[in-house]
């Protein structure tokens, strides 16, 4: 089944006492399959919104969202979802944590052990696979969602601000994880960032959105190579990309965010 995202005019209104919001309008974009799309904007421009509908944990207003041929009507396995706020069941251990989906989905137990046990490892949390969410930093709580999210397998990852809510370090090594995972799985990924920098150095292409109402402006696209090292972060071309999408944010309505 393919992997890309088609968004077609869609928008989102939102009913509220003395007015309607719009937080997205006349939104389209495709995202194609094995691409990583990155979207930055100001405060209220409809990122994570934009993501829920695509996730199908929002209904669009107008508008439609297909995953390959496959209108979007609500959540899927096809497309696995990684918050900020790493939505671990405090009770499971790591492992069961990561098993969890594939526990509902019916996985046999044998299986489902097993692709854990692999998906824990790739994310370097072998060591921590009997440990509750409540004994771990916030790195490792974020590889256990990232863990989690990858052993349903889904064709498509939904990220939003997954490391916003860590430390600089911690931070730059997920990402380097993220890449390398990406670049082996090539996985379609769409992934909700404020921080101008994480989007340059991870996407394909950076799509930046403007406020009331919630539109996109411009997308970017970021010509680095592949493997992302420390020495692109460094050069010349990752800051003339930096400060072209920075302009591109800082010149739109609202506070980056």
């Amino acid at each position: 089944m393919s992997s890309d995202i088609a968004i077609t005019n869609v928008a989102k209104v939102f009913p509220l006492k003395d007015r309607a919001f719009t937080a997205l309008q006349e939104v389209s974009l495709t995202v194609n399959a094995s691409e990583f799309v990155a979207i930055v904007g100001p405060s209220g421009c409809g990122k994570s919104t934009l993501l829920n509908i695509v996730a199908g944990l929002e209904q669009p207003t107008s508008g439609d969202v297909r995953v390959g041929v496959k209108a979007v009507q609500g959540p899927g396995p096809d497309r696995g979802v990684i918050f900020q706020q790493f939505a671990l069941f405090p009770w499971l251990t790591v492992r069961k944590n990561v098993e969890f989906g594939l526990r509902t989905a019916g996985v046999p137990k044998q299986e489902r052990r097993a692709k854990a046990e692999h998906f824990i490892e790739l994310v370097g949390l072998s060591q921590f696979a009997d440990a509750l969410p409540k004994t771990l930093s916030g790195g490792m709580k974020q590889r256990c969602a990232i863990a989690r999210a990858y052993a349903v397998d889904p064709q498509i990852l939904l990220m939003d601000e997954p490391f916003g809510a860590l430390d600089s370090l911690t931070r730059v090594r997920l990402q380097e994880q993220l890449l390398q995972t990406w670049s082996r799985d090539q996985r379609t990924v769409m992934f909700v960032t404020h921080d101008v920098d994480e989007a340059v150095f991870l996407a394909n292409r950076v799509v930046v959105m403007a406020a009331d109402p919630g539109r996109i402006v411009e997308i970017v696209d970021v010509g680095l190579p592949y493997p992302r090292t420390e020495d692109v972060r460094l050069g010349p071309e990752f800051a003339a990309l930096r400060n072209r999408v920075w302009s591109a944010v800082h010149h739109q309505k609202g506070t980056p965010s």
